[in-house]
């Protein structure tokens, strides 16, 4: 069983590195990845715990790009999670974050929903590594009483065209792609279902997108036959996973819910663009103890 998309408290997520790893272990998953939201914070803790639980970890992440004002989310695999220049522009990512949910919370309070600014970001403030997403405000938001769920607080007030909404600002997906190949490791297009903006993958995959993530919990079996053929036809690797956040409003149910095929890992894990050969190894040797 092989994971390769989940969130930890280092992003969006409700299980910390060590909670997250159990709870894999518990599923059956043999190979995960974390793949936060523009921070690898998470990622040196997950390593240290899925060796003492014998599961083969591989360094993720998922950053966010911007094209026409959509979210682009790409996904990336055995980077090297200390290089500067990513780390200063993953910084820099987060601090947007940061302002963009002080200006959602200022339309909710123009709105009559007073939160309050300064609570809700505490651990980003107190760990800038920490990367700050609008699920925070959903959950503020029930636990004020103003609504019951986190999808009823984004269906009401935190989606587009909702009336807390501000567009996020952020780098074009072919920059993103860039930094994570600088990094040492390779790119992926996450939840393209979810994106709806098929006719982009071409483009993307002649800026050097490596890879589609086809397998996704919002990906039915139609959708994860039509991904894998525009990989085939682009000649990209594909990738997969749960999207798992341990919130029953967002993702999946549970670790290892949605797997990518051991051929399509390995087909991966071969891949030329992987470039950092220090962290290659790591994980190669991290799967020779495993087997």
């Amino acid at each position: 069983m092989i994971d390769l998309h989940t969130h930890t408290t280092a992003s969006d997520g409700r299980c910390t590195p060590a909670e997250l790893a159990a709870r894999a272990k518990n599923a059956g998953v043999t190979v995960l990845s974390v793949t936060d939201h523009d921070t690898v914070a998470a990622c040196d803790a997950a390593r240290v715990a899925c060796a003492d639980l014998r599961i083969e970890f591989v360094t993720g992440i998922e950053i966010t790009a911007v094209r026409d004002e959509a979210d682009i989310h790409i996904l990336g695999y055995f980077l090297d999670p200390a290089s500067a220049p990513l780390l200063a522009f993953l910084a820099a990512q987060r601090q947007q974050r940061v302002e963009r949910i002080r200006r959602m919370i200022e339309r909710l309070r123009a709105l009559g929903i007073g939160l309050d600014a300064d609570t809700i970001l505490q651990p980003a403030i107190a760990n800038p590594n920490t990367a700050v997403g609008r699920p925070w405000i959903a959950r503020a938001l029930v636990a004020a009483g103003h609504v019951a769920t986190t999808s009823e607080a984004f269906d009401l007030w935190l989606v587009r065209g909702r009336p807390a909404f501000v567009p996020r600002e952020g780098a074009a997906p072919a920059d993103v792609i860039a930094r994570i190949h600088d990094a040492g490791g390779i790119a992926s297009l996450a939840h393209p279902g979810l994106v709806g903006r098929d006719a982009w993958i071409p483009e993307l995959a002649a800026t050097g997108l490596d890879a589609i993530e086809a397998y996704h919990t919002n990906h039915d079996e139609v959708a994860t036959a039509r991904y894998r053929a525009i990989a085939e036809r682009l000649n990209l690797a594909v990738t997969g996973g749960s999207d798992y956040h341990a919130d029953e409003s967002h993702g999946a149910g549970r670790p290892g819910s949605t797997s990518l095929p051991r051929a399509d890992y390995e087909r991966l894990r071969r891949s030329p663009a992987i470039t950092n050969s220090e962290f290659r190894i790591k994980d190669r040797c991290t799967s020779s103890a495993n087997s």
